[in-house]
């Protein structure tokens, strides 16, 4: 099972027709790659935390409804849910504005030896890195997933103004598979080389828009090309390829060449083909959709 920790959050997108209108959709980076597995048709888990509110609630009776195999999501009586305000340029790329002080998503309290008992791989969302106390539970899943053998895994997911890049470096030493993005990469160097650095002892995802991805272990580096595509909203597209690699990795701990190559292959196609649609969670692409191209 791969067992996806933090935040579940309301993406409020942006519409303009004259008069700017919001439409709400499900969202949250480890949210997101828990659907993209179950939607792939591998064993998901769960666990975060909602507001006690009327988008907490729908997003817990949403999260019911997706296939999730294990789900531990709390409506938190004293907190709201989080936002995230989310506008479109014209070419589908995305800026984000959070609504979030004092909300629920970094309160997560889901016994980390627990999570890690069941879970083949365990993916920590970054958002929670953002308060003390995010950063002190995410040290303890970490050290769960090391104290079980489990390998974990972690996406950078930057947020400017959330917190600082440096921030996360602690928790990409700590993970067995780390995924960021070329423009993330570029914030500690050449993006090639930081990739290169970053995977001594783990396997490192470098994604790259339309050119694809490059998957780097022990100092290696390698491209995979992605398909071609028409971009509507990038939205979830990271979360996608995210999902994707962990299922196509699934419970093999040996990364041959070969195995990579199809992995990243097929990451790359669920990336693309949730772009070709509005919303992160709603255009994440089916098992069968995805060999269809792979």
């Amino acid at each position: 099972m791969i067992v996806c920790v933090g935040e579940i959050l309301a993406d409020m997108i942006a519409q303009n027709n004259g008069v700017v209108c919001y439409e709400r959709r499900a969202g949250g980076a480890p949210f997101n790659v828990a659907c993209g597995v179950a939607r792939l048709g591998g064993e998901a888990g769960f666990a975060g935390r909602t507001g006690d509110d009327a988008v907490g609630r729908w997003l817990k009776e949403y999260a019911e409804e997706r296939g999730i195999g294990y789900l531990d999501i709390v409506c938190d009586a004293d907190r709201n849910t989080t936002l995230a305000f989310v506008e479109l340029s014209e070419k589908g790329e995305r800026s984000f504005s959070f609504y979030r002080k004092n909300t629920a998503d970094a309160y997560v309290d889901a016994d980390p030896d627990g999570l890690a008992a069941k879970a083949d791989i365990l993916h920590v969302g970054s958002l929670m890195l953002s308060l003390k106390r995010g950063r002190e539970y995410a040290d303890r899943l970490f050290a769960a997933a090391e104290r079980a053998g489990k390998r974990s895994s972690f996406d950078m997911n930057y947020r400017e103004g959330l917190f600082a890049a440096e921030d996360v470096l602690p928790y990409m030493h700590r993970a067995d598979i780390v995924k960021l993005s070329e423009e993330e990469a570029a914030m500690f160097g050449k993006p090639e080389e930081v990739a290169r650095r970053l995977s001594r002892g783990r396997l490192l995802a470098l994604t790259m828009g339309a050119k694809g991805s490059a998957f780097c272990l022990d100092g290696g580096f390698e491209t995979v090309p992605s398909i071609d595509v028409r971009i509507a909203d990038t939205t979830g597209a990271g979360d996608a390829f995210m999902a994707g690699l962990l299922t196509a990795l699934g419970k093999e701990t040996r990364y041959t060449d070969g195995l990579l190559r199809r992995s990243f292959r097929y990451a790359n196609v669920c990336g693309a083909l949730t772009a070709t649609a509005r919303g992160a969670i709603d255009a994440l692409p089916s098992r069968q959709d995805v060999e269809r191209y792979v």
